[in-house]
C-alpha cells in the first residue's frame, strides 16, 4: 500500500512538471517565433498650453493633474487693459465716422459748386476733396478692425482647454506674468495614447503594418493590452558623421566583432483597453508582434 501511495505521488509530481516544462516550453516558443521588445514606452499628445496674450494670471481654475474636459476654463489673466483697449477703439472709430461725415459734406459741396459752374471750382480741389473723402472710410475700415482685434484679444485672457485630458506640471501662481506664445502648462491628451516600441532592425522585415500586436505594461503586468501595428519609423539620428572639430565629420571607431543593431520605432495602435487599466505618459512596455498563422 505504501509502495502503491509513492508510486501514485511520483506519477502526480512528474505530470505537474511536465505540465510546467510544456508551458514553459510553448511560452519560450512564442518568444522565439514573434518579434518582442521590451524597449517599450506609453506615448500621447501633450499641449503646450500658450497664452495668446500678455498679462498677469488673476485666477487659476485647475489644480496640478486634473482631468479636464474639452472647454473647460484653466486660468484666466488680468481683463483690465484689454478693456481699455476696446474703449480707445470705439472712441478711434466714432472720430473716423464723425471725421468721413466731415468729408462727405466738403465733397459733396465742392460737387454742388461745380455741377452749378463747372469753372468755380478747379479739378484739382475736387479731386483732392474726393481723395480726402475715400481716405476717411478706410480710416473707419481700419478702426472697425482694431475694435475686432481689441475684442478678440478680450477672449483671450481666459484660456481653456483644447482637449479632453489631464493638467501637468502647473508651475505658475496667480500674479505670475504670463507671456504670449511661451508654454505655461502641459494638457496631455487622454484620447491620443499609443505605444512605441523600439525594436531591432533585424526583425522589422518579419512583419507589416496591420498585424497584431500585445503590449503588457510593467504597470499592469498581468493585463495585456491588444492592439495593432500602425506604422513603422523611416528614420533615426545618426550616430556619427554629426560635425565636429575645424567642422570635420566626427565618425566614431567601430569593433568589427561588436555589431549592435540600430533600435526603429514601431507605432502601436491600441485596441479599446480592458477595465482597470489607465494609460499615462512614459509607462514602459514590452510588445509582441503576434504572428497571423500561430494566434
Amino acid at each position: 500500500m505504501r509502495l502503491l501511495r509513492k508510486l501514485i505521488l511520483t506519477t502526480l509530481n512528474l505530470t505537474l512538471i511536465a505540465g510546467v516544462a510544456y508551458y514553459a516550453y510553448q511560452a519560450l516558443e512564442e518568444y522565439i517565433h514573434n518579434p518582442w521588445t521590451r524597449d517599450g514606452q506609453v506615448r500621447g499628445h501633450v499641449i503646450q498650453v500658450s497664452p495668446r496674450v500678455s498679462g498677469m494670471v488673476t485666477a487659476i481654475r485647475v489644480v496640478d493633474n486634473q482631468f479636464v474636459h474639452e472647454g473647460d476654463l484653466l486660468f484666466e489673466i488680468d481683463s483690465e487693459p484689454f478693456e481699455i483697449a476696446i474703449a480707445q477703439a470705439e472712441a478711434n472709430l466714432q472720430r473716423a465716422i464723425i471725421g468721413a461725415k466731415g468729408a462727405r459734406v466738403e465733397y459733396d459741396r465742392l460737387l454742388e459748386i461745380f455741377d452749378k459752374d463747372a469753372g468755380a471750382v478747379s479739378q484739382k480741389d475736387l479731386t483732392r476733396r474726393e481723395t480726402n473723402y475715400n481716405q476717411s472710410l478706410s480710416q473707419i475700415d481700419s478702426a472697425r478692425e482694431q475694435l475686432r482685434g481689441a475684442k478678440l484679444n478680450l477672449t483671450y485672457t481666459k484660456i481653456h482647454a483644447a482637449v479632453e485630458g489631464y493638467i501637468s506640471n502647473i508651475d505658475f501662481q496667480i500674479g505670475t506674468q504670463a507671456v504670449a506664445n511661451k508654454p505655461i502648462v502641459a494638457l496631455v491628451d487622454s484620447n491620443s495614447f499609443w505605444v512605441f516600441g523600439y525594436f531591432r532592425e533585424s526583425e522589422i522585415g518579419n512583419f507589416k503594418i496591420g498585424d497584431k500586436a500585445r503590449v503588457t505594461l510593467m504597470a499592469y503586468p498581468n493585463t495585456p493590452l491588444s492592439g495593432s501595428v500602425e506604422s513603422l519609423g523611416w528614420g533615426i539620428a545618426p550616430s556619427d558623421g554629426t560635425t565636429g572639430y575645424n567642422l570635420l565629420p566626427s565618425i566614431k571607431p567601430v569593433f568589427q566583432w561588436i555589431r549592435l543593431a540600430q533600435r526603429i520605432p514601431v507605432r502601436i495602435k491600441l485596441d479599446p483597453l480592458p477595465p482597470g487599466v489607465e494609460l499615462r505618459f512614459g509607462l514602459t512596455a514590452s510588445v509582441m508582434i503576434v504572428d497571423p498563422n500561430r494566434q
